[in-house]
């Protein structure tokens, strides 16, 4: 297999659309091919391999299944080198950059999201005579500790008791029990979203040998207040398997934890499904540390009216989608996706992911996209490198998108980071099972400047893992290690041939 960069058309051929606006049609038709990337924790390999022949490479990485690639000068969209560049396949987390492009492009950059506190009634010597509503905005970042500020706030309006209901709304946007109900129920990055979501919609497990039992508690921790969670409770089954079941009763959610894992202590991010009554039942115990009484909390369907008492006002979205790039956070790309599908009128998640299509199709010329959601969790997204290669040339400079990006290090044989680095490289990466991705940009110490992505998946592999092995399936990390030193060195690569 030989890379087409020795083809004269590839290498002289300028992606279409380059000067489009960033919500108008792309002319984009460049024969453009990406490869994929490192997992989160990204890295490149050691100089070694330098020029070595790109068949070779990939060969030589036994990944199985498929590899696609395309590098492009970051200007001027003149293709250098590609392999299988038109080749749909799962981009994983490196969807997250059309996510993003897609939110900046409907919400604007500045927007914030916010959570308020409404009342229905008037307060008087300090008792709120009516409802108390806690209204989600839609946030995805908002924290343990936004709330406890935000229940500050309230006993200093001058409130100490609620004597109507304590309401909770999340219907700032549509509700999904999952991102993806393929994913095992305990995966802590696969949550519910809603339009009030807490945490990412994750509450902590803790348990801690005593004796020949153990204390275990659920808890709603971040860097100021840890409350004790009711909502959500874990007992522990004298089994071996499974580690986790899990069951909901109405609004309350119940788990099961397999004795046999738990060793001597530690700790678990649990996924949420229910965020508003999460959300509720941590406010309320944080309301009640400051003095202010209320009932349980209940769902509302109606949007709340009433006097806001209180606001919450997020991060801007570019701080917002610059820590999702860093994190990954896939409830995160689900909710501001979904945010931005509602500024076209779609009000569902699943035709939200067929909205961004339409959108990365219509905008950027991306013929081979099908989105089946927003952080690319979904094994049935689909994008060519080409595609990809496209997004990074033509709409993500006007967007500003580069400076959201992560610095990507190049490694040692060894996987430690090198002290001196051979170029910048600004990508996302994205890991799923067998699947390996990465796009981004590298910028060479003479200035030099690429847009790359990379994409490798073994298909068939991923799909035949048993349900029991998803979260590890055996042979996996050493997939993903390969991929990476396989990307790392065709970077290296085109470094010493492009750069």
């Amino acid at each position: 297999m030989k890379p087409s960069g020795g083809n004269p058309l590839s290498r002289r051929f300028v992606l279409g659309g380059l000067a489009a606006g960033f919500a108008g049609a792309a002319q984009a038709n460049a024969p453009l091919q990406s490869l994929r990337p490192p997992a989160r924790a990204a890295a490149m390999a050691p100089a070694s391999r330098l020029a070595a022949d790109a068949g070779d490479l990939i060969r030589a990485a036994a990944l199985g299944g498929a590899v696609g690639y395309l590098v492009a000068d970051a200007k001027t969209g003149a293709v250098h080198e590609a392999m299988n560049a038109a080749t749909p396949m799962p981009p994983a987390s490196v969807l997250k950059v059309v996510t993003s492009l897609y939110a900046l492009d409907a919400l604007g950059g500045s927007h914030r999201f916010a959570t308020r506190l409404h009342a229905t009634g008037p307060v008087r010597d300090g008792r709120l005579r009516g409802d108390l509503i806690l209204a989600g905005g839609g946030d995805p970042a908002l924290t343990t500790d936004d709330l406890g500020d935000m229940a500050a706030a309230l006993r200093k309006a001058g409130v100490k008791a609620v004597e109507g209901r304590f309401l909770v709304w999340g219907g700032a946007l549509p509700y999904i029990e999952a991102i993806d109900e393929t994913q095992p129920v305990w995966l802590g990055y696969n949550p519910a979203v809603s339009g009030l979501n807490l945490n990412f919609n994750r509450v902590n497990f803790v348990w801690k040998r005593t004796g020949s039992g153990y204390d275990i508690g659920m808890d709603a921790r971040a860097e100021r207040y840890a409350p004790a969670v009711t909502q959500a409770s874990v007992t522990i089954a004298d089994r071996d398997l499974p580690v986790y079941t899990f069951r909901s009763r109405g609004t309350d959610e119940e788990w099961t934890v397999a004795k046999s894992a738990l060793g001597n202590g530690g700790s678990r991010w649990l996924p949420v499904r229910h965020p508003p009554a999460y959300a509720g039942d941590v406010f309320r115990t944080l309301a009640r540390a400051q003095g202010v009484s209320m009932p349980a909390p209940e769902e509302t369907p109606a949007r709340p009216g009433g006097t806001v008492l209180v606001e919450h006002r997020g991060d801007a979205l570019t701080d917002v989608l610059r820590d999702m790039m860093k994190y990954s956070n896939n409830m995160t790309a689900e909710t501001v996706g979904m945010a931005a599908s509602l500024r076209h009128g779609v009000t569902s998640h699943a035709g939200s992911g067929q909205e961004m299509t339409r959108w990365a199709r219509a905008s950027g010329g991306c013929t081979t996209a099908r989105f089946a959601d927003h952080s690319g969790l979904a094994g049935a997204s689909r994008i060519s490198p080409e595609d990809m290669v496209r997004v990074l040339v033509t709409l993500a400079p006007k967007a500003g998108l580069r400076d959201l990006l992560k610095p990507v290090p190049f490694t040692d044989a060894k996987g430690r980071t090198l002290k001196s680095q051979p170029a910048e490289v600004q990508a996302k990466t994205g890991t799923l099972n067998f699947v390996s991705t990465l796009a981004g940009y590298v910028r060479a110490p003479n200035g030099a400047d690429l847009a790359f992505a990379i994409f490798t998946g073994d298909i068939a592999r991923r799909d035949a893992i048993p349900e029991s092995q998803r979260e590890r399936p055996a042979g996996g990390r050493a997939w993903v290690r390969s991929s990476k030193n396989l990307q790392q060195a065709l970077i290296e690569r085109w470094l010493a041939l492009y750069a």
